[in-house]
């Protein structure tokens, strides 16, 4: 997906016979040159832009091996999960964004 100046979570095009994790570990070697664990799976979602579709599968992941590098990208950013509504968000990853940081904000509450 081609939005300019937008933010967005990693990621990409499932491929034939690809599982949506499979594709994550790809898009996030072949985009970050990370190995991540892929984790807890979220609620896919879907997104109608007005030319075109995404569903996205989003995932909880850990990094395992690697250094960020920026193939695709020209920024990235690591911010608490209270401080990532700053950013202007692609449409689509917003309800993500909403999901995640209510997961935070649970976790945050049950932790003694």
């Amino acid at each position: 997906m081609s939005l300019p100046l937008k933010w967005e979570f990693p990621g990409g095009k499932i491929e034939k016979n690809e599982t949506p994790e499979e594709c994550l570990r790809r898009e996030l070697k072949e985009e970050l040159a990370l190995d991540v664990q892929v984790g807890e799976a979220l609620k896919p979602m879907t997104h109608a832009y007005r030319t075109f579709t995404v569903i996205l599968y989003p995932f909880i992941c850990v990094i395992k091996t690697g250094e960020m590098v920026l193939h695709e990208h020209a920024a990235f950013v690591w911010l608490p999960p209270s401080r990532l509504s700053s950013l202007d968000w692609a449409e689509a990853d917003r309800p993500v964004l909403d999901v995640y940081r209510s997961m935070c904000v649970i976790q945050k509450e049950e932790s003694p």
